[in-house]
């Protein structure tokens, strides 16, 4: 049986509080001036005063608290009656018991909401507003305005090439030259010369003076992709950059100086590289200035919808996805990240014929794995302690009992046999982002 709350309004009850405050003090004062012998020559009269400054205070404190909150009240109504906001809090939040829940509700709400506007505005090549993107742009913002070198960690598919090019947005030198080199991507035995220069007759066929890639970026930024890759021949030269700011050329003993901003990003595990001897040591602890660790999507689900919206929107067709395909998507670990989630929203928007992205239009991989997994599976108890593992359990349930119901946290409440206040604390605890998932819903039916 749901329970009732009977709300007594903060203008009569801090009043009430106060006044009676000053209430025992006049009698505690009248107290002690009786133990101390003091005459009161009429006892109506001091009775009378201690009524008359009860209400005076009274008044006072009504004057004081409707001044402080009346435009506290004003704000709270005005922001419930905005568009972003929710206009049935039942369906966001569970019903508070006071005003002061209220209001810490709303605040919380709001807040949220602010922290989603500034990312949009202030990231918009990254596509993401969960609770755990927000707090690297946090990040992002603190470290991108000074030339400290980043290293960004991070999964294949992640991201990581559009977190650089963010840093190098919001970076001082965001009118200079920005070069992305993916140590991959260019052959071992032509990466120092690609990446040095080299002179005329420094080697077969080099039959002029060719810059570098390291001087054209001077006085702008560099992004090294897959770092975790550069052979360690090259990394004693990429060390002295970073610590000297010069370099030679391939074939002169001519020292060039260089000023350029660092970005560096890799998907391996470099202090495990370093214990192997595959990584210098000396070039991680230097590279390793600030890092940021780039979470996998299966951290961040609440931002699949997001993500899947913006590639439709890209997408030369125009497809929308079922609420079933997309819950399935949620679902799915995504191994390859975002690259991954990508070609399967292209793939799946090429298959459908009636403009509706469904079940059948994901790979079987993605359907196998979600319709498979079970509580037991997941109990995986590899380096990972039970409570958390739990959690993670805990946090799938959420999120699929809410896309069931389409946001309405009332009904997901019911679905998942517990109270409305409890599951709002619990989506607090995992930091999920309801507004995302409700969003979700819509248009695809």
């Amino acid at each position: 049986m749901k329970k009732k709350y009977f709300q007594v309004s903060l203008y009569l009850l801090v009043p009430f509080v106060l006044s009676g405050l000053s209430l025992i003090l006049v009698i505690i004062t009248g107290r002690i001036a009786f133990d101390q012998g003091s005459r009161v020559s009429d006892t109506n009269m001091f009775l009378f005063w201690e009524l008359s400054v009860y209400t005076i205070t009274f008044m006072i404190s009504m004057l004081i608290t409707w001044l402080l909150l009346r435009p506290v009240t004003s704000f709270i109504k005005k922001a419930e009656k905005l568009p972003v906001f929710s206009k049935t809090p039942k369906n966001r939040v569970p019903e508070a018991k006071d005003a002061l829940e209220h209001f810490t509700q709303v605040f919380d709400q709001l807040a949220n909401i602010l922290s989603k506007v500034e990312a949009k505005e202030m990231f918009p090549k990254i596509i993401g507003q969960s609770k755990i993107m927000r707090e690297i742009f946090t990040q992002l913002l603190k470290v991108a305005p000074t030339d400290t070198t980043v290293l960004v960690l991070g999964e294949s598919g992640t991201g990581k090439e559009l977190l650089a090019e963010s840093i190098y947005d919001h970076s001082l030198r965001r009118n200079g030259p920005f070069l992305k080199i993916n140590c991959v991507a260019i052959p071992e035995n032509l990466l120092e010369s690609e990446l040095f220069g080299y002179e005329k007759g420094a080697f077969t066929g080099a039959t002029s003076q060719k810059i570098g890639k390291f001087e054209i970026a001077d006085g702008g930024t560099v992004f090294l992709d897959e770092i975790g890759d550069m052979p360690l021949s090259t990394q004693a030269k990429i060390l002295r950059i970073l610590q000297e700011k010069e370099l030679q050329r391939v074939g002169s003993t001519k020292t060039i100086k260089v000023d350029i901003r660092f970005v560096v990003a890799t998907n391996k595990d470099l202090p495990e590289m370093v214990k192997q001897g595959l990584f210098r040591e000396d070039l991680y602890y230097r590279i390793n200035v600030f890092l940021i660790q780039l979470p996998p999507l299966r951290e961040r689900k609440e931002d699949i919808p997001y993500l899947a919206d913006n590639f439709l929107e890209n997408n030369s067709k125009s497809v929308n996805i079922s609420n079933t395909a997309l819950q399935l998507m949620t679902g799915y670990s995504w191994p390859g990240n975002i690259r991954e989630l990508k070609n399967t929203i292209e793939r799946a928007a090429v298959l459908t014929e009636t403009g509706v992205i469904e079940p059948v239009h994901l790979p079987s991989s993605i359907t196998k794995e979600v319709v498979s997994a079970n509580i037991i599976n997941d109990l995986s108890l590899d380096n990972v302690s039970i409570d958390n593992r739990l959690g993670e359990i805990e946090k799938g349930l959420i999120i699929e009992a809410i896309n069931r119901t389409g946001g309405v946290q009332v009904r997901a409440a019911e679905l998942l046999g517990i109270n409305q206040r409890s599951l709002w604390h619990r989506i607090k605890k995992h930091g999920i982002d309801v507004a995302a998932l409700k969003q979700s819903t819509k248009n695809v039916d």
